[in-house]
């Protein structure tokens, strides 16, 4: 083999290292957080009681999930929705700093073998557990954990060829001589990979094969450190500042911790060499002892440097006019089932708000308000702001692995979300606009007229509010029930129309005047209850009734014409 595919096989089998080990690390996170993800909040929502507290349970929950931006997301959802005081949830995260190096510690041990054993522990968990989902769970979390001691073995393998390369080793020396590229470089990486655990160790691993020196090594930590940091920062930079104020006060802890240490960086290396007890793991040992470091010195100070970030970045309270989703957290995104329940709930919040349009419309029409009619549009604009939050949410959750029962919440959640904002958008471009169209030609509806209006407006009315309970529900009398009222509508729709016409043949001016307003309306409202009926799609075609309940109305509507319009039989033909 030459040179040049020696050099080749060692760079494909080094990126395949790195991959498996930030793919693993990644496996691990999901698992846990699936697995114990609502244990683990509760943890972290109990135990903020005192600082000390606090900072134990950032450790715990951190080690558990192998990743400190999980556990920041998780504190900021708490802070945002003022479930812990901003003091208490920094505590959590220096905690938390703490926990993420001292996972790497455990994982960075010599195991030997124990790698093989937790992948044969964690396929057998898995495929035991078919219908248990936390089994499966955990055991994803052993082929995470056995795959990045395999992955560590590999990085090892590949990494001794490089440290013996005078091209690599000139390129790792000229970031060496520069202490802010090197942090910069650390702070990239750990950003691109999101996971500080996968950066520190990949960094630990090379300097073990000689591949950089130790100043150099401790300077990539440092990065990595600040740059695990700066990953809640901007993850969250759409959020409310009060939910921002957390990994802001954070990242301001590291940011110093980092401008302190960064000077002695080479005494410091020195000093570490000659400690009898310093193993290769140089870069895991110095990253346990800066988070140690770091929070021996701001766990006394949590509140006034919470103080200090409120100050800089009030968290006001957002105007009535800005209108927001409230029930996504983005924390339980790597756990489908508790995602998926947090969009069922924003989407109920939604369906509350189309129903309280299509309420207010009908009053427009009877009450001519248009300041109302102007609150009907900005209440459209937040339908269709809630309605694209929960599709960008639910675009998230479905990168996960989904069981076939989520894929069909998953379903159902779009398919409500979509009618919903079809609904609004028909409310605020063809009725309301209907009403204004009225109230600026000075029109009135006969008092018949607007007594059948009312009529089918309340019959759209109830089937959205029959349509909510049949989502949230899941009950399929209901949904059948649902269905069922299409065949009444059209009847319903066909008397309106029968009875209008039978007013303009008697020539009342009113119904003469408004009857393409009235006409539409009626239409308009037949429309917004196909997208009513349509919400109950997904559970009937689950339990294979769609087909079923399609051929009873067609059954139904051959029954109603040919009993209406066509003579009966007669004897002797």
């Amino acid at each position: 083999m030459t040179s040049s595919e020696s050099a080749t096989t060692v760079l494909i089998h080094l990126a395949g290292g790195v991959a498996l080990l930030i793919w693993a690390v990644r496996l691990v996170r999901t698992g846990a957080m699936r697995a114990f993800g609502a244990s683990l909040r509760h943890a972290l929502a109990s135990f903020t009681r005192n600082r000390f507290a606090a900072f134990g349970s950032g450790i715990a929950v951190t080690m558990v999930l192998q990743s400190s931006t999980a556990t920041t997301l998780l504190v900021s959802s708490f802070a945002g929705r003022r479930l812990i005081v901003p003091a208490m949830a920094l505590a959590v995260l220096l905690g938390a700093n703490l926990g993420t190096s001292l996972a790497a510690f455990v994982i960075s041990m010599d195991l030997g073998w124990i790698w093989g054993l937790c992948l044969a522990i964690g396929v057998a968990l898995y495929l035991a557990n078919e219908a248990m989902d936390r089994a499966r769970n955990i055991g994803r979390v052993f082929v995470g954990i056995g795959l990045i001691l395999l992955s560590l073995i590999e990085l090892n393998a590949a990494a001794a060829p490089l440290a013996q390369s005078p091209v690599f080793r000139t390129l790792l020396g000229a970031i060496g001589h520069e202490p802010l590229l090197a942090v910069l470089v650390a702070v990239a990486a750990t950003w691109l990979t999101h996971s500080s655990i996968a950066v520190i160790l990949l960094i630990a691993t090379f300097a073990a094969s000689g591949l950089f020196p130790p100043a150099t090594a401790l300077t990539l930590v440092i990065g990595a450190n600040l740059g695990n940091a700066l990953i809640p920062v901007l993850d969250q930079l759409g959020a409310p500042a009060l939910q921002r104020q957390a990994a802001v006060a954070n990242l301001f802890t590291r940011l110093v911790l980092a401008l302190l240490v960064l000077p002695f960086v080479a005494p410091l290396a020195g000093w570490f060499q000659t400690l009898p007890t310093l193993d290769s793991r140089l870069a895991i040992e110095f990253h346990v002892a800066l988070n140690l470091v770091g929070a021996l010195v701001f766990l006394p100070f949590v509140a006034p440097v919470a103080r200090l970030v409120e100050r800089l970045m009030p968290g006001k309270e957002a105007p009535d006019a800005t209108v927001r989703p409230r029930h996504l957290d983005s924390s339980v995104l790597d756990s489908p089932s508790e995602a998926l329940a947090c969009a069922m709930r924003e989407a109920l919040n939604l369906g509350d708000r189309v129903e309280l349009m299509l309420r207010d419309t009908m009053t427009l029409l009877e009450k001519d308000e248009l300041k109302l009619s102007r609150a009907i549009a900005q209440a459209d604009d937040g339908v269709d702001a809630i309605h694209e939050s929960i599709k960008l949410y639910l675009v998230q959750v479905s990168r996960n692995e989904l069981t076939e029962e989520e894929g069909r919440r998953l379903l159902e959640i779009i398919t409500l979300i979509t009618n919903l904002e079809h609904i609004g958008d028909i409310i605020d471009k063809n009725l309301r606009e209907l009403a204004e169209k009225k109230i600026r030609k000075r029109y009135a509806f006969s008092p018949e007229g607007l007594a059948e209006i009312r009529d089918f407006h309340q019959r759209v009315s109830s089937g959205l509010v029959l349509a909510l309970n049949v989502f949230a529900s899941r009950d399929l009398a209901l949904a059948r029930q649902l269905f069922a009222e299409k065949a009444m509508m059209r009847d319903a729709e066909r008397r309106a129309t029968e009875s209008h016409f039978q007013r303009l043949r008697s020539g009342r001016a009113e119904s003469i005047e408004t009857s393409a307003i009235h006409l539409d309306i009626i239409r308009d409202l037949k429309r917004i209850h196909g997208h009513v009926a349509s919400i109950g799609y997904p559970i009937l075609e689950s339990a294979n009734a769609l087909r079923e309940s399609r051929l009873r109305e067609a059954q139904e509507a051959q029954a109603q014409q040919e009993g209406g319009l066509m003579p009966a039989p007669q004897s002797g033909l």
